[in-house]
């Protein structure tokens, strides 16, 4: 995925949101309504990282293919070539997932 269309600035980075549940643990298929926000997903862009004050530049910790946790109600959701995707700081990032 290096050659994703948009690269995000500073510490931006671009998570691509697992899919939501479509049936519960016990069998019963959700509808739309119903179904919760993700709050996983695959980052798929990363920004150069933060500049401090006095003009240091602090690195990202995550990289273009960490499976990331983020909060239900962070970043923002925009549209790229019809799938969706979001754009958040880095620290709206909660951890990545360990393989």
């Amino acid at each position: 995925m290096a050659d994703f269309k948009i690269k995000p600035l500073a510490d931006r980075v671009i998570v691509k949101p697992k899919e939501a549940e479509e049936t519960t643990k016990g069998g019963i298929i959700l509808p739309d309504t119903a179904k919760e926000k993700p709050i996983e997903g695959t980052v798929v862009a990363v920004g150069e990282g933060r500049i401090t004050e006095d003009g240091k530049l602090i690195n990202m910790h995550v990289k273009v293919g960490d499976t990331v946790l983020y909060g239900k109600y962070s970043g923002t959701e925009v549209k790229i070539d019809g799938e969706e995707y979001l754009i958040m700081r880095e620290s709206d990032i909660y951890g990545i997932v360990q393989k």
